[in-house]
């Protein structure tokens, strides 16, 4: 059996196991959605990983196309029996190390693993970025690129049996409780308050995107990209801990509670979803104070947990500062590359 795939997603992916009776089709709007909330909980059941996601999420990161990612064009569906059993996304992102990277996610059903779906949905993405790559023109080296949970051991296994090659580390690290919370004045200058209205929500965003400009990766700065931002239904501004420099935004974190994925595990965690800190504000204890801020935000709203990432190699320290606030490492993240067989500029 092949994949039947039409426009915009185009081409064939290649052979699947005749005994699956899969094939992969286009995305088809909420009632996959619906379906993905539970190929992604099933996934995450099936690895360990304590991560759900609400349908109003999804929709959220769907309903703002933009030339890095757009679900009509981007996300395919394995479908069995007339229902989708997993699922894949590829988007595209230009690099702080100064590279083009087209990356390639998926999720499949606990039930429907190790049947050679998992690498249909990956030689699709493959092939679909590369027909992507073909009429972009930059200078830059372009790469395949994907990450995945260390508790995903399917996964791994797929990426290194496809030639791609472990590249950065990151890490969740959780604070298991809410006790002896240090609570830092900010420095002098700054006032601490949410951001007010939707100029300041941009300059919110425009200041993390500038920030993050020294970290590695990518960071998708578009208008799409942040009325998603703006649009997600799980963000509350008032839980923001903003520095304020006058007008302009010195750091911040973007504190959010997950209601849906508490809800679901039983519990009361707060993320902090983003913690940056501006060039001009650096190596005052800005960043601390503003983690002990966001701490005590999350407890007083109920909170007896706290989680947030971190890139393993951070130059500016951030993984002993959160150690320091009482974090620790629970789980690690690869994040993988191989090269693109697709001439720069072309």
């Amino acid at each position: 059996m092949t994949t039947d795939i039409t426009e915009p997603l185009t081409g064939r992916t290649g052979p699947m196991p005749e005994s699956a009776g899969v094939t992969l089709r286009p995305f088809a709007g909420d009632e996959d959605l619906r379906a993905f909330v539970g190929i992604f909980t099933a996934a995450n059941i099936a690895d360990d990983i304590d991560e759900r996601v609400s349908f109003e999420a999804l929709a959220n990161w769907v309903a703002h196309p933009s030339p890095h990612f757009d679900a009509a064009r981007d996300v395919v569906v394995a479908e069995a029996a007339g229902r989708p059993v997993g699922y894949g996304t590829a988007s595209w992102v230009d690099t702080s190390d100064g590279v083009r990277e087209y990356v390639t996610r998926g999720h499949v059903h606990g039930e429907w693993r190790r049947r050679g779906i998992g690498t249909a949905i990956l030689r699709h993405n493959e092939a679909h970025l590369r027909r992507l790559a073909a009429r972009h023109r930059t200078d830059r080296p372009r790469f395949l690129g994907l990450g995945t949970n260390e508790r995903r051991a399917g996964a791994v296994a797929l990426a290194e049996r496809n030639g791609y090659r472990p590249v950065r580390w990151f890490f969740e690290m959780l604070r298991p409780t809410m006790e002896g919370i240090v609570v830092r004045p900010l420095p002098e200058g700054l006032v601490l308050r949410p951001p007010s209205g939707e100029s300041e929500m941009r300059k919110l965003f425009d200041a993390d995107a500038e920030a993050f400009a020294d970290h590695w990766g990518g960071f998708d700065a578009s208008e799409a990209a942040y009325r998603q931002w703006l649009n997600d239904p799980d963000y509350d501004p008032r839980l923001f801990a903003v520095a304020w420099d006058g007008d302009q935004v010195a750091g911040a974190v973007w504190n959010v509670i997950l209601e849906h994925e508490n809800r679901e595990l039983g519990r009361r965690r707060g993320l902090l979803d983003s913690v940056f800190v501006r060039r001009p504000w650096r190596g005052r204890g800005l960043a601390s104070s503003l983690v002990g801020h966001s701490l005590a935000l999350l407890r007083d709203r109920g909170m007896t947990s706290a989680v947030l990432g971190v890139d393993a190699d951070n130059p500016l320290g951030a993984l002993g500062l959160y150690q320091k606030a009482g974090f620790e490492v629970e789980m690690r993240s690869t994040g993988f590359r191989k090269p693109m067989d697709v001439e720069p500029g072309r």
